[in-house]
């Protein structure tokens, strides 16, 4: 009788071992992927208001840090536009639906010149491209299991150089869509 009590004790203790391996995933998911499109509003800070659209793309390496790609095309008035191409880091949250991050860029920005006063032709005066800096952030909103909504802003600072000698501030607010790849 004790040997038998002695070989079901050993026996328990042994499927313990076996059972806590269960506790550990059979899966993990290395990268968090999305891509999506967005309309864009803002400020040149060249005296027009902007309007137009983007996209963008983060692949979150962490879970709370990953990278993030933004374009940007914003329209003005009188020809004038910017257009941006921008890399960077990104700090996300998880709180339920809501993942509300900051992100640091960099990239390069093309400003579109108004045309010069007295030509006929109304043709632009060119565009330059320049670097640029920005910071900013905003928050994705899970609708669906693959589908997110993005309320994002962005305050850029573009390096001086030719047409632009100061510089410019411009802000870009934006709201979009975006595919969650699983």
């Amino acid at each position: 009788m004790l040997k038998n009590t002695l070989l079901l004790l050993t026996l328990a203790l042994g499927a313990v071992s076996i059972a806590q391996a269960q506790k550990l995933p059979t899966a993990t998911k290395s990268l968090d992927i999305q891509a999506g499109g967005s309309f864009v509003y803002g400020n040149s800070d060249y005296g027009t208001k902007l309007k137009g659209y983007g996209g963008y793309g983060t692949i979150d390496f962490k879970p709370r840090f990953g990278l993030m790609l933004d374009f940007h095309q914003a329209n003005g008035n009188n020809k004038i536009y910017e257009r941006t191409y921008e890399v960077g880091v990104r700090y996300v949250r998880h709180y339920g639906r809501f993942d509300p991050y900051a992100k640091i860029m960099v990239g390069r920005g093309v400003f579109n010149f108004p045309p010069p006063i007295f030509d006929p032709t109304g043709a632009s005066a060119g565009n330059l491209a320049y670097n640029i800096g920005a910071i900013g952030g905003g928050v994705d909103y899970k609708l669906r299991r693959s589908i997110n909504l993005r309320g994002d802003y962005e305050y850029q600072i573009w390096k001086g150089g030719p047409g632009i000698q100061n510089g410019l501030t411009p802000w870009l607010a934006s709201v979009g869509v975006a595919y969650h790849f699983h």
